[in-house]
């Protein structure tokens, strides 16, 4: 299992960023996919036809959201959490992901790098 940490930097307002992160709606504009998230605790999630699928664990609304995201024939917890960082003109989110699983790592931080993270940044500072 390992861990992964990434901080990025997006130019748009607080709650639009919040928005994509927590809303269905959103979602399904920046990956391209049905989605299924409630942004409330022990509320269970799908992204890209099941690609990512978990469950809420934490919200404090535009400051802090915490997911437990399932891996198959795992019992150790692998946990993403996100924190978001108000700025002036911009909004630093810092995401760390706990437990990945080894033969997942490389799909998983390449996953949040250019099509989550990456696809949010290009969502709220283009939209």
């Amino acid at each position: 299992m390992k861990d992964f940490k990434y901080k990025v930097k997006m130019k748009a307002e607080l709650e639009d960023i919040w928005m994509a992160f927590t809303s269905a709606s959103s979602m399904e504009l920046w990956t391209g996919y049905y989605a299924e998230f409630k942004p409330e605790p022990g509320c269970e999630f799908s992204l890209w036809e099941g690609d990512i699928t978990g469950k809420v664990l934490e919200v404090i609304p535009q400051e802090k959201l915490v997911e437990q995201w399932y891996f198959e024939g795992e019992n150790v917890e692998s946990v993403a959490t996100l924190k978001f960082f108000h700025e002036k003109n911009k909004v630093t989110v810092e995401l760390s992901h706990t437990n990945i699983p080894d033969e997942a790592f490389e799909n998983i931080t390449e996953g949040w790098v250019e099509y989550y993270l990456g696809a949010i940044k290009t969502f709220v500072e283009v939209g």
